[in-house]
């Protein structure tokens, strides 16, 4: 990246809001974004109009225009990345310079949404109670989904987080009656599309004509905490409801036409394929896979990581078939595509605004990420997530880098049985380490076990071990692991000559697995403090606040499950739709709610 956050460096080449907006959080978790948001924040100060409108792209060149409110403002999503970046910024990197620098503008953003938001959408056949709307108008929304897209929600929505950002923002900054207006503001948006995706009394958060296929779905509204929390799990309940469907693109029915009767009779075992409209066709899944745009993928994974159904989204993200990412890896993908569908003339194939479930893999399937109050990068939260099964996934590590020191943590199964098919039963032991930097502090939150024979202890490192040459010496053992190829196994290719794709079973260096330099074995050798018995913390979903060092954490007993299957690769999930229970993380709704030190769940 140069200068400016691009959507792809070989086509367009523009700096998109929305896609910023996307991948932002993926960025700053790999990378150290600081003065390169920063520049990208005060391109934005700077193309602002005299009228307080944000425009699209960070440099103003006339481009899906007709898609925002008018008066210069770009869709409202897009527009909404200066104010949203700046509180990103100041979660990872603490920069109060910055937001002062732009506060005025900001301030004057929302002014211009306050005198024309509202007049705006009508201009753009968006009535009051919604009456006439069945889906997309004008606007971008969850741009390059699978599904019909919403544009109201995702309009209003962040108009909505436009107010939040500029309230956390003046919050920081001391200016009180900025904050107080700036949340009536909110407040005001946040009231409107709860009122309006309540009306229809079917507790699936969708607009009042709706038939629950739009994106994002109710999983945008979860994660924002615009669901009322007492309406919290009965809408999250209800949607699992919703379904997959076939897919008519012309490369995957041409790449179905040019295959083997015998690959083809493969795809329809395995679920790929089905019929549509008397024709064989791929079909993309709900819940076992993406078909989300690019604001819904983060949003749903988040959504069910973060309210007990972890299982699930790794389902989507490891799942196999059209719109997963084995389907790029299986067309020799290397980077991120545009689009879920193969395009051999429209859409990129390196692009970045995908691949927002990047940062999801490291927070939730690893489980470190930036504490959601943090400022500066000071506090992490480690909350690792489980499979039901071991089946899905055996271990998982990431780091956070701050600017105070990389947070680092990773986790195994350990006893497990040699039998595989007892991976969904056995009672298995977990072990997760994990590092927190000098100055910095970390928040520990660790799942609910299924079962009350497990018990879970907490111990700390005497001395904190000399993270640099570990880093080292677990990178040279992972390099000589990735000239091996011991990654993604094989991919299709085209014989020119036959015309007919096939299967090559060829292992390659991406995807090779690797240890976590916490599992180090030099690390056996490591000095610790007493065992400090958590299992009654943990069984209440206590937090626990904990100070720089390096820690170990043994569950004991841990008790694994099978999967729930569902209706199938395009169906929907009738044991939690139809479920009375659905577990012990919808048993708080009434704490549902945005806090103004929040900066995660803004948007």
């Amino acid at each position: 990246m140069l200068s400016v956050q691009s959507d792809c460096p070989h086509r367009e080449k523009l700096p998109y809001g929305g896609d910023l907006i996307a991948s932002s959080p993926a960025a700053m978790h790999f990378f150290d974004m600081s003065g390169f948001y920063k520049k990208t924040i005060t391109d934005w100060l700077d193309a602002q109009w005299s009228n307080g409108a944000y425009t699209e792209t960070s440099i103003w060149q006339n481009l899906n225009d007709y898609a925002g409110i008018g008066r210069g403002a770009g869709e409202t999503v897009w527009a909404s990345a200066p104010p949203v970046l700046t509180v990103r910024h100041m979660q990872h990197y603490g920069d109060v310079e910055l937001l002062a620098l732009s506060f005025e503008n900001h301030v004057n953003w929302l002014k211009f949404l306050g005198s024309y938001f509202d007049d705006g959408m009508r201009t753009k056949n968006y009535d009051d109670e919604l009456k006439n709307y069945t889906g997309r108008f004008s606007g971008l929304g969850d741009w390059l989904a699978m599904r019909p897209r919403d544009t109201f929600l995702t309009h209003t929505a962040f108009a909505m987080a436009s107010g939040r950002c500029v309230a956390y923002i003046a919050h920081k900054l001391g200016a009180r009656s900025v904050k107080t207006a700036a949340l009536g503001f909110a407040k005001k948006y946040e009231g409107r599309i709860s009122s309006l995706y309540l009306k229809n009394g079917k507790d699936n958060f969708d607009f009042p004509r709706g038939s629950a296929i739009h994106t994002p779905g109710p999983e945008m509204s979860l994660f924002t905490r615009i669901v009322p929390g007492p309406k919290r799990c009965v809408i999250l309940k209800n949607w699992f409801k919703r379904e997959g469907n076939t897919w008519p693109g012309d490369e995957e029915m041409n790449f179905l036409n040019e295959i083997s009767e015998t690959y083809l009779k493969h795809l329809v075992h395995s679920g790929e394929v089905s019929k549509r409209k008397g024709k064989w066709a791929m079909g993309w899944s709900q819940w076992r896979g993406f078909n989300e745009g690019i604001l819904a993928i983060r949003y749903s994974l988040k959504v069910l990581s973060d309210n007990g159904f972890h299982h699930i989204a790794l389902r989507k993200a490891a799942g196999f078939g059209f719109a997963t990412p084995e389907y790029l890896l299986r067309h020799n993908a290397t980077t991120m595509w545009e689009s879920w569908w193969r395009s051999e003339d429209l859409y990129s194939r390196n692009h970045p605004m995908l691949g927002a479930f990047a940062e999801w893999m490291a927070a939730a399937v690893a489980g470190v990420s930036l504490d959601p109050t943090t400022t500066g990068g000071r506090t992490a939260l480690f909350w690792p997530r489980f499979p039901k099964s071991a089946a899905t996934i055996q271990y998982a590590s990431a780091i956070q880098g701050t600017a105070r020191g990389d947070f680092a943590i990773a986790w195994r199964f350990e006893r497990l049985p040699i039998n595989t098919s007892n991976h969904n039963s056995a009672f298995v032991t977990i072990r997760i380490r994990f590092l927190i930097p000098p100055s910095a502090a970390g928040v520990l939150r660790l799942p609910i076990p299924v079962s009350t024979k497990t018990q879970t202890s907490l111990r700390h490192a005497l001395f904190i071990p000399n993270v640099t040459l570990l880093k080292a010496s677990a990178s040279n053992e992972c390099n000589k692991r990735r000239e091996a190829r011991l990654g993604f196994p094989y991919s299709w290719e085209y014989n020119m000559t036959e015309k007919q794709w096939y299967k090559l079973e060829s292992k390659k260096k991406i995807g090779t697995p690797c240890n976590s330099f916490l599992f180090h074995p030099s690390l056996n050798r490591t000095k610790w403090s007493g065992e400090s018995d958590i299992t009654n913390a943990v069984s209440k979903r206590l937090d626990q606040s904990l100070v720089s060092g390096f820690y170990e954490i043994v569950l004991n007993n841990w008790k694994l499950e099978k999967e729930i299957e569902g209706s199938g690769r395009i169906g929907n999930i009738p044991e939690y739709f139809n479920s009375k229970n659905l577990g012990p993380y919808c048993k708080d709704g009434s704490t549902f709610e945005w806090h103004i030190d929040d900066a995660t769940h803004i948007i």
